[in-house]
């Protein structure tokens, strides 16, 4: 949904193709691809025990692209990701399936040179997409994360009144206006384009974000425990050193504790990826040669 709006907002393509991967194919970085072991299998209580340093690049198998062929069936009792390690979007789905212990695999896509047979899945060709044992396929990430919510009821997310979670939806939309500035900001500068003006808007956007989180007069979005708003705000903000946008941070005093919580949170420690690992992979898809395995 969201990789929609963006790139409706800002029509330079290379925003538009980091998640919302319409405009890949204008890369000219279509090469041959080996196939390595396609799937890992994740117990997300074991990742939380054992992934919980933010300099630890979190576990995740290599990208298949187009020559590779389609994965096996997903087994019975689990759920597969399809996924891209660097995408914020994808991120979100992550965080929903560490949070609530969801056995799943994860299967990584290159989204430059996409599989046929995930287009098949999922024709937008973008990240996240879901599929069960039975086939069933889902994707766009807050569609996942509600649809994970939903079906492993354990430890959930979502609120249960039907006005705070219309609160939380409205809330996400609101949001959903301040993602394009993270790349309108960060791509400018690399550019050596004028962001002034983005920067600007992108302050006061933040800080009615941040008034919204002062208004509740709790630590989180949703409460005084994380709940889904905070997994589905959180990714940008993890890279927000990385884009070069934390000082438009200044006038959100409740926002910046949110982000000092938020890193601490385990869930966070083991999706995560370090400022530096973020910036080696934005530097690469800046140049259009984007690594996805970068680390692996």
């Amino acid at each position: 949904m969201f990789g929609i709006i963006v790139s409706k907002v800002f029509s330079s393509p290379p925003f538009s193709a980091l998640c919302n991967t319409f405009f890949f194919k204008s890369l000219s970085a279509k090469r041959a691809h080996v196939c390595f072991d396609s799937i890992v299998y994740f117990n997300s209580t074991t990742l939380l025990q054992e992934n919980t340093s933010t300099t630890t690049m979190a576990s995740s198998p290599k990208c298949l692209g187009k020559e590779c062929s389609a994965p096996g069936p997903v087994p019975n009792g689990q759920i597969r990701l399809y996924s891209m390690r660097f995408c914020p979007f994808a991120q979100r789905t992550r965080l929903v399936l560490t949070a609530k212990g969801v056995k799943h695999d994860i299967i990584n896509i290159n989204l430059v040179s996409k599989p046929d047979w995930f287009l098949k899945k999922n024709p937008f060709g973008t990240v996240p997409v879901l599929e069960t044992s039975s086939g069933q396929v889902i994707y766009e990430s807050p569609i996942t994360c509600e649809y994970l919510d939903e079906v492993y009821p354990e430890k959930k997310l979502l609120p249960s009144d039907p006005f705070e979670r219309a609160q939380q939806k409205m809330l996400l939309e609101l949001y959903s206006k301040v993602i394009p500035y993270f790349y309108k900001i960060s791509m400018g500068k690399k550019r050596g384009e004028d962001v002034s003006t983005a920067e600007a808007e992108f302050t006061e956007k933040l800080v009615q974000l941040n008034e919204a989180l002062a208004n509740k007069k709790t630590k989180y979005f949703g409460g005084d425990s994380i709940t889904m708003i905070d997994y589905l705000i959180w990714p940008w903000f993890e890279r927000a050193e990385m884009m070069g946008v934390k000082h438009c941070l200044a006038k959100t005093p409740e926002l910046r504790k949110w982000i000092e919580l938020m890193f601490e949170d385990p869930v966070v420690k083991a999706t995560m990826f370090n400022t530096d690992v973020h910036k080696v992979f934005f530097d690469s898809y800046m140049d259009g040669k984007p690594n996805y395995d970068y680390g692996l």
